[in-house]
């Protein structure tokens, strides 16, 4: 019988379950836990190779028939700063964001909860309890942050904190050549400043800063409008057959 190490990773494939992007087709998904040691390594190779992370798990789509899901990460050397997206930045100039633990807050469910029942009402993600918000903060085996957004304050400048209810938040992994935007919500009624786009600028500034190459943004899924900005960040690479390929232009 052939003995596996205890810290080796065992894939497992999910039963065929509606498609929560494309109408009328089902996913499917394989899968291995992020525990041991070993998790933090193993979740670079698994991004890397077009894995996402929920908690402790590791996946990725395995449909039958079916390749519309992409892996993408922004080239932040290369980044294009266009005039749409300065013009977030400066919409945005009065928001701060501090990295913090994985450690959840009443403050930070109450806006998730807000968030959710806004724009996702009929989401997978509307049921979740407290306890669930706290396990996807917190049920990590790797260098994860969470970065809370708050408008600055007169004391911003010397203890680089903002002020006042939170705004936004992002759920970050760090790896080995980039960070991993595992998930963000941000408050519904200042939707006019174009949060989510701003999170996104704020962790290609704070790659650049690292020296990390890449700003991983899960899956781009061609036919499903909700994931269409991601095509936006300019350049991107695309993970194929062959490997990373480098997209230009939209």
């Amino acid at each position: 019988m052939t003995q596996h190490p205890l810290d080796a990773p065992q894939f497992y494939l999910t039963a065929p379950a509606p498609c929560p992007y494309l109408p009328d087709r089902f996913e499917r998904k394989v899968f291995t836990h992020l525990v041991g040691m070993r998790a933090a390594n193993l979740n670079d190779v698994l991004t890397q190779g077009g894995f996402r992370r929920s908690q402790n798990i590791a996946y990725r789509p395995a449909c039958d028939g079916c390749r519309a899901c992409v892996s993408v990460r922004i080239d932040v050397d290369d980044f294009a700063w266009t005039r749409g997206f300065r013009r977030v930045e400066r919409a945005n100039a009065d928001l701060v964001g501090v990295e913090l633990g994985a450690r959840p807050t009443s403050e930070q469910y109450s806006l998730f909860r807000a968030y959710l029942d806004a724009r996702h009402a009929d989401g997978g993600m509307v049921d979740m309890s407290v306890i669930d918000f706290s396990m996807m903060i917190e049920d990590t085996h790797v260098d994860t942050m969470v970065l809370e957004y708050r408008r600055r304050g007169p004391d911003t400048a010397i203890t680089g904190r903002g002020q006042g209810p939170l705004v936004a938040v992002a759920l970050t992994d760090v790896l080995s050549d980039g960070l991993s935007m595992v998930y963000s919500f941000y408050e519904p009624e200042e939707e006019r400043r174009g949060l989510g786009t701003f999170m996104i600028l704020d962790h290609v500034r704070r790659a650049a800063r690292l020296g990390l190459p890449y700003v991983y943004l899960g899956y781009w899924v061609e036919g499903s409008k909700k994931m269409d900005y991601k095509r936006r960040f300019l350049p991107q690479e695309h993970l194929g057959p062959d490997g990373w390929d480098r997209v230009e232009q939209d």
